[in-house]
């Protein structure tokens, strides 16, 4: 570890960590949420371990009637409990007015079979009787534990599964479980544990803090206030420049240890026997492309052969959709070069998601792509929401359905790595597992191969290009539209009733304000 990052147990006798500018942004993140079951992945030195010793002074101060109780700190080494515990000492004195003494014991631990062991642990008590406890390693009979047990460096330990899995029965009593760690590996149960999470698996709020970020919420700032150096934007950015330098050649481990990224998360996040294990024949795809002359025509022309073709092309698939089944759509923008895509999902009862209708437009107008857009949502039988990307052009599309659908129903999604971080490894994931199910097509296989890991975030390369069946380029347009909708049918909202086609034919078709109209002419006419 460089050594010119920030020590966590040097800080003023006088520090106030309650004080105006002490706590960084990340560190109040933290600190504001409530729930039960946290979890962070962080770079090295960001102040998480800091910020939770604070949270950990301020349980164990308070009443039991005001929610106090023990806390167990549990790390992967006697120095890093060591540090802990000088942390919870200063903040005893200094927030708490206690006298905050460390005490070094003997933390007796019952294995199973009866025997015991002494482990190396340090102790703080307050008057409210309860204590925060740091102990070494990790103790065999943690189950006996009861109060708030905090796991750091969780990636490091032996058997962090087994530490989860036997702490789940604080929950029971009030307790509470941290998990706090740096990244050791793609394959370790820590990533596992934020990948599960991510994905919904289990409920854990989940928190990432690179070392930029810290940065950028005034790490550098704090480092000169304890060191005496004058802080300048030049001088963060050496400062910084500095610390990264000191790996070197190891860009991986420098990724792991700031940036929160695993080793080894670099290249596909599936392959094609996944893709195609997860795929299902039948899926129908209407694949659209207008002309550059087809623009030039005049509105009314164009939007009765936008009609036309809705008619003739997409409305039987609609027709045979389930209409006991909610459907959710995502949809990803392009006006010229690459595809709009509009991905319809079903949730079945069993919540698998299958994917019932792909739609692709290729050089649509504006126009055009709104009018296929509402003849689809308009007949999808218990509509229950979409995401649509609201990057770039996108905006406008993504506005009109908002305006024409609900606030509730339509995300307008700007798509970005902090999106992609947490969206993408539930849907790649979903589709490992099968409870996603894509249509077996060549193009919609191979947009779902490009999608890798960049910078430890799934998502498409910004340069991949690769020509699909009609000779023309793809870019991952249909892994977005996919991922898109997966996230919208993961927070699905309450249906509204959208009455079916009318007897008057296809030609007209009932809008969520509950009144008929011809196609596209109510709003658009």
């Amino acid at each position: 570890l460089p050594g010119d990052l920030p020590r966590g147990a040097d800080i003023p006798e006088d520090q106030d960590p309650l004080a105006d500018g002490v706590l960084m942004r990340h560190q109040v993140d933290w600190l504001a949420d409530p729930a039960d079951l946290k979890v962070c992945e962080k770079g090295r030195r960001t102040g998480i371990t800091y910020a939770e010793a604070l949270d950990d002074t301020l349980i164990a101060a308070a009443a039991r009637s005001a929610g106090g109780q023990n806390v167990f700190y549990i790390g992967d080494t006697k120095d890093k409990g060591r540090e802990f515990i000088g942390y919870v000492a200063h903040f005893a004195r200094v927030v708490s007015k206690e006298l905050g003494a460390i005490e070094e014991f003997l933390f007796e631990d019952m294995k199973d079979d009866g025997t015991t062991k002494q482990i190396a642990a340090y102790r703080v008590r307050f008057a409210s009787g309860f204590r925060v406890e740091a102990l070494s390693s990790r103790p065999e009979n943690i189950r006996g534990l009861q109060g708030t047990v905090v796991i750091d460096e969780a990636a490091f330990h032996s058997d962090v599964r087994g530490v989860l899995d036997a702490v789940n029965a604080l929950l029971i009593w009030g307790g509470k479980i941290r998990v706090i760690s740096s990244h050791n590996g793609v394959l370790s149960p820590f990533n596992e544990l934020i990948r599960e999470a991510r994905a919904g698996k289990i409920p854990f709020s989940v928190h990432t803090i690179p070392f930029a970020a810290a940065v950028e919420n005034g790490l550098f700032r704090r480092v000169c206030l304890m060191t005496a150096r004058t802080w300048s934007p030049a001088a963060e950015a050496e400062w910084e420049a500095k610390i990264r330098g000191a790996y070197g050649a190891r860009q991986a481990a420098m990724r792991q240890e700031l940036d929160a990224i695993p080793a080894d998360a670099e290249g596909a996040a599936l392959t094609r026997v996944q893709i195609e294990a997860a795929s299902k024949p039948g899926i129908p795809i209407v694949r659209i492309a207008f002309d550059d002359d087809f623009k030039g025509l005049a509105p009314e022309v164009r939007r009765e052969r936008a009609l036309d073709l809705c008619r003739r092309r997409i409305a039987p698939h609609l027709q045979a959709l389930d209409p006991m089944t909610r459907h959710v759509f995502g949809e990803d923008f392009a006006r010229s070069g690459d595809l709009t895509v509009i991905w319809v999902w079903a949730v079945e009862r069993d919540l698998t998601r299958v994917c019932r209708l792909i739609i692709e437009i290729r050089n649509g107008p504006f126009d055009q792509q709104r009018e296929i857009l509402f003849f689809t949502a308009d007949r999808l039988p218990r509509f229950s929401g979409a995401k649509m990307d609201a990057t770039g052009n996108g905006a406008y599309l993504a506005e009109v359905a908002a305006q024409r659908y609900g606030l509730d129903r339509i995300e307008e999604v700007k798509l970005s790595v902090e999106w992609y971080r947490t969206n993408m490894a539930p849907y790649t994931d979903a589709i490992a597992d099968r409870t996603a199910i894509l249509p077996a097509d060549d193009d919609v296989v191979s947009d779902h191969q490009a999608l890798q890991f960049v910078g430890g975030v799934i998502r498409v390369p910004d340069d991949h290009r690769l020509k699909g069946s009609d000779g023309h380029f793809r870019h991952g347009d249909s892994a977005i539209a996919g991922a898109l909708g997966y996230a919208a049918s993961r927070t699905m909202a309450p249906e509204t009733t959208v009455t079916p086609l009318s007897a008057a034919g296809e030609a007209a078709s009932v809008s969520v304000f509950g009144r008929v109209m011809e196609f596209g002419r109510s709003l658009w006419g």
